[in-house]
């Protein structure tokens, strides 16, 4: 691996850490896109890659932060955390069966939709 190959990880991990620790999230909005854009992988291997890095406990020493505050509901992240895993097999099982390129054009699509539906809520 080239130095500035190297680089360009850590950046993007450290981008979409601190993005993560904010916000909560990081791999759709940072990972993927920078993986595609910056080191031109394809978007099956952005996104598999993205899957990827969040097998070992990626959010442990930030989710311990918000735990000593009282800003985690475990039981709902149980759940969450059992279902995405089931929803995690189906869903790479789709993505793909799916091109490239009609892959791209759905995870654009729902950033727009996500990102408007927050802009516009009243909640």
């Amino acid at each position: 691996m080239e130095p500035g190959t190297l680089l360009i990880l850590i950046a993007i991990g450290l981008i979409a850490g601190i993005f993560s620790g904010i916000v909560g999230l990081g791999g759709g909005i940072i990972i993927i896109p920078a993986l595609i854009y910056i080191l031109g992988l394809s978007q099956k291997e952005a996104q598999g890659t993205s899957l990827a890095l969040m097998l070992p406990p990626i959010g442990l020493l930030a989710a311990i932060n918000y735990y000593k505050a009282g800003a985690i509901n475990l039981k709902y992240a149980l759940i969450i955390a059992l279902a995405f895993l089931i929803g995690g097999y189906l869903g790479s099982k789709i993505a793909l069966s799916l091109s490239d390129q009609t892959l791209k054009k759905i995870f654009a699509f729902a950033l727009l939709i996500l990102g408007f539906r927050m802009l516009i809520w009243k909640h």
